[in-house]
């Protein structure tokens, strides 16, 4: 059990080294379908799906507060996404986590 979770805490933390680190936890997670690192990939792909899509409408903004604030609240939002995970812990980021776990429910 022990083994499982760690392989788990493995996957959990590389999904949230840039998208393709999400890409690649979602390919190595495939055949394991480990539930903790699953629910990190959730989380990590949302935080860089809200950020990619976020940012391009922010980017219009001739503001560098805007901007700031936006770069500000996503890296908070992933810093506590990497270290609920570096801690073994199942804990929705602030704010959208519960909703990122709905919406890719079917990543398992």
């Amino acid at each position: 059990m022990l083994e499982n979770m760690d392989e788990g805490k493995k996957i959990a933390i590389i999904s949230y080294v840039t998208i393709i680190g999400t890409i690649s936890a979602m390919v190595m997670n495939g055949e394991k379908k480990n539930a903790f690192a699953a629910f990190h990939i959730r989380q990590s792909l949302g935080i860089f799906i809200s950020f990619f899509l976020l940012g391009y409408f922010v980017g219009y903004f001739d503001s560098w507060m805007a901007t700031y604030s936006f770069w500000l609240f996503i890296f908070i939002l992933w810093i506590y996404g990497f270290s609920t995970a570096l801690q073994g812990q199942m804990r929705a980021i602030p704010l959208l986590g519960d909703f990122f776990q709905k919406i890719f429910k079917n990543i398992e």
